[in-house]
């Protein structure tokens, strides 16, 4: 998380909201208390004013009412005089005029030119005509100051006007005061303001420290370390927040470990599991695919996450994720090429919320090749089985038919019939017969009862009692040893083996052709390797891996012809894996076929080979 810089911390922040509600409350106080002092002084100026005109009113009555003659100082003097004896102070110029507005007097030395002169100042003419007292504020054009103008009229005791004064009084001390007054009050200001500083300081650190620590706190969380915790200050609210903090801080990391557990547990069942899994969210896009899905879809993590589901199993041109989250039906999917099948199913399920919102869908692949090779190979052998029985069923009851409607009277046809029917019977048992056996083979239900035999001694009998039930169409070639070699076997079992690869050398050898007998011994795999050969037809190279399969037959009118179940050779097989051998084909079509089978040289030949 990146670091919180000083301007942009709540430190900061926190004293100078402080400092600004101190300076705010400061300056409402400090207008609203000069103001006032203020309004107080020039009320006490005033006041002042008012009570010197009042006592110079009186003595400008008497001066005007006072009797004269020539031996008498005139008005102007005894006024002059007057005005001499008056405390100027504050006061600039005092000025005397008749209710005629004729200047009598002025206490302004450099202003004698008016007295005997009519006045034009209107705030005496307006005293004089609304007989009443008169002010008004004023700045001095020379020194810039402001003064106060006054105006009032002198009444005599019946309140006829006979007179006015005119007062000229600067304020200049007055507002002096208070900007001594404002700076004692900024300066204050100022002093406030700094403890306040100091304060707000200090009050903030103790609130951004526990907020600093919970930051911390959270940090280490982030990082999935929760055994750091917050130092707790006080009882307060702040307080109180650290132990909650503390106790959140506690039951995360046990969800943590809960989380984690059930996180290792379920990461676990989808590694092992068999199956594939594939979760995706709301709008159908993988969130979680486990090991065995990306092998079944042959595809990598990284190219699968975020993508759609319907992309990633091939199904856009016919499915849609509506479709899926509606259905929630298994679909087949058939990733088979023409050199290996490969077929999956997918099973889906939604994930829903109790309050039926639906978050997202579980798609489980099963891998269902085997089962669908199972399935068709059963089909297969089911109406293999059904057409081989059918085929002499069929055959017996026409012939039975016959014979039934009369055909047994004839003594010539009836031998030929019962004798068809003969060999339909035999070739019907010989199928069960031969179908037993395979599925005892199947199911293990058998016991092999082997013990050393001299297998070139054995071969021989076999071909020997061949040779001598053959017609005379085909010669045998044996190319066997003349030293012992002993095979642990159950002779019934391989007797039945080379009995069906030899019947079948015989049935495809043409007039006059050969069959080959052949045993090698190859010492470095310990074993033998047994080869039978004829010179019949061949098998197509395309169908050489299928000839040890159930029913499978080349010529199959042939081989229904020569009496064959097409169970032979996958018998044959059977018992040769069992004796731990392997068994195959080789052919040139047109030249004939070669079966080919191994199997393991006994312990007791390899032990009196090494003493």
């Amino acid at each position: 998380m990146k670091k919180v810089g000083f301007f942009q911390s709540i430190h900061l922040k926190f004293v100078v909201i402080y400092v600004l509600l101190i300076l705010v409350a400061m300056q409402i106080i400090g207008v609203y208390f000069v103001s006032k002092l203020e309004n107080q002084l020039v009320e006490n100026f005033k006041n002042s004013l008012n009570e010197r005109i009042n006592l110079l009113a009186y003595s400008i009555e008497q001066e005007i009412k006072k009797q004269r003659d020539d031996t008498t100082p005139t008005m102007e003097e005894d006024i002059r005089t007057v005005l001499q004896d008056v405390k100027m102070g504050d006061i600039s110029e005092i000025r005397i005029t008749d209710n005629k507005s004729k200047v009598l007097g002025t206490s302004n030395p450099y202003n004698q030119t008016s007295v005997g002169k009519r006045t034009t100042d209107l705030l005496i003419k307006r005293a004089l005509a609304m007989e009443k007292l008169e002010e008004n504020l004023a700045i001095d054009e020379r020194s810039r100051h402001r003064v106060m103008l006054i105006a009032t009229p002198v009444k005599t005791n019946n309140q006829e006007v006979i007179g006015a004064i005119y007062i000229e009084a600067s304020m200049e001390n007055l507002y002096e005061q208070m900007r001594q007054i404002n700076g004692i009050f900024a300066t204050g200001t100022i002093i406030a303001l700094a403890v306040t500083a100091g304060l707000g300081v200090l009050l903030a650190q103790t609130i951004t420290r526990p907020m600093s620590d919970m930051r911390k706190q959270a940090l280490e969380m982030a990082r999935g370390n929760f055994s750091r915790k917050v130092n707790i200050y006080g009882n307060d609210e702040i307080g109180q927040l650290a132990v909650s903090f503390n106790n959140l801080t506690k039951k995360l990391q046990e969800a943590q470990a809960t989380t984690e557990g059930e996180r290792r547990k379920l990461s676990s069942v989808l590694s092992h599991m068999t199956d594939g899994v594939i979760a995706t969210d709301r709008k159908g896009r993988i969130i979680l695919i486990n090991e065995p899905a990306l092998g079944m879809l042959n595809v990598s993590r990284e190219t699968v996450l975020s993508k759609s589901i319907v992309e990633v199993l091939e199904i856009e041109d016919t499915h849609t994720f509506d479709n899926l989250i509606s259905e929630q039906e298994s679909l087949i999917l058939d990733f088979s090429t023409d050199k290996k099948p490969y077929i999956l199913r997918a099973s889906n399920s939604i994930i829903q919320k109790e309050t039926g919102f639906i978050n997202g869908l579980i798609t489980v692949l099963h891998d269902i090749t085997e089962q669908e090779k199972i399935d068709q190979e059963r089909r297969e052998f089911v109406a293999n089985v059904s057409h081989e029985l059918r085929t002499p069923l069929t055959t017996m009851r026409s012939y039975l038919d016959a014979l039934a409607e009369g055909a047994w009277k004839d003594t010539d046809i009836a031998p030929r019939f019962l004798d068809v029917t003969q060999t339909e019977t035999e070739r019907m048992i010989r199928l069960v017969n031969d179908l037993l056996q395979l599925s005892k083979m199947d199911s293990r239900d058998y016991q092999f009862n082997k013990y050393p035999v001299d297998f070139v001694f054995f071969f021989n009998r076999i071909i020997d009692r061949f040779e001598m039930s053959k017609s005379q169409k085909v010669s045998f070639v044996r190319n066997l040893p003349n030293e012992k070699i002993l095979v642990s076997l159950d002779t019934d079992k391989i007797t039945q083996v080379l009995d069906n690869i030899i019947s079948n050398a015989m049935k495809y050898s043409p007039e006059g052709g050969t069959i080959t007998f052949t045993v090698n011994i190859e010492e470095t795999a310990q074993q033998i390797l047994v080869s039978i050969s004829d010179q019949g037809m061949g098998i197509p190279k395309a169908d050489i891996h299928k000839v040890f399969e159930r029913f499978y037959r080349v010529d199959k009118a042939r081989t229904r012809m020569l009496g064959g179940t097409g169970l032979g050779l996958a018998i044959a097989k059977e018992m040769i894996q069992a004796h731990d051998g392997d068994i195959w084909a080789s052919s040139e079509e047109g030249r004939g076929t070669t079966i080919y089978f191994t199997l393991p040289i006994s312990q007791e030949e390899l032990e009196d080979d090494w003493s």
